[in-house]
């Protein structure tokens, strides 16, 4: 407990690239590392284990694959391509939080800064499935998980998207083997910002397996 405290404080008064001990330079270097062809591998390996190479993926298969779901979440929460959500407005006068709130004011939630909050997520610039998982390696959900917003005006898409990825997800790495072209160690996992977000361009090799 000691321990999560010291590295959280050093969290909120470090300057990235500014390391002023060795918690801050070993922080820096946790949020450099690219983790996620590792991941994938991981995922194959589950994937082979629980339901074999011949099994045609159903999306009930998910309650089976805590790793490969945390995989899929952290996929969701480290690339979400929205940072707000659409503006919403205030339909009568209410308090949020101890702030006064009249009627008509125009509401915009920023999405970005829940998936990204250091608070909730040990290593929220890193991608790291553990974010989704407990001690004993079982599937879990976190609070701050809003990359489809929430309450009423949650996406109506979130079901379908979660379905449609995990099972072409699941497809194509039951079929091929992904791995960075020869020479290329690192992607860039920096956005593109524009009116949603994009990945840079890359390359990846598919191999069948």
């Amino acid at each position: 407990m000691q321990q999560r405290q010291e590295i959280k404080s050093h969290r909120e008064r470090r300057t990235v690239d500014e390391p002023k001990d060795f918690i801050d330079f070993y922080l820096d270097q946790m949020e450099k590392k690219v983790p996620f062809f590792s991941s994938l591998e991981k995922v194959q390996k589950e994937l082979d284990a629980v339901l074999g190479s011949s099994h045609q993926i159903d999306y009930e298969d998910r309650k089976k694959l805590p790793y490969t779901n945390a995989v899929i979440h952290e996929i969701i929460r480290f690339s979400s391509i929205i940072l707000i959500t659409i503006p919403r407005q205030a339909v009568k006068n209410t308090t949020v939080l101890g702030y006064q709130v009249p009627k008509g004011t125009i509401i915009i939630a920023n999405i970005d800064s829940t998936l990204f909050d250091p608070e909730y997520w040990e290593t929220p610039h890193q991608f790291n499935p553990g974010h989704f998982l407990d001690k004993d390696g079982n599937f879990v959900i976190r609070e701050a998980f809003l990359a489809f917003s929430a309450g009423h005006r949650v996406c109506l898409g979130e079901v379908m998207a979660k379905m449609e990825l995990f099972i072409i997800f699941c497809s194509l790495l039951q079929t091929f083997k992904f791995t960075a072209p020869e020479g290329d160690k690192e992607i860039n996992l920096s956005f593109v910002f524009g009116s949603t977000m994009k990945p840079h361009p890359y390359k990846l090799c598919a191999v069948l397996r």
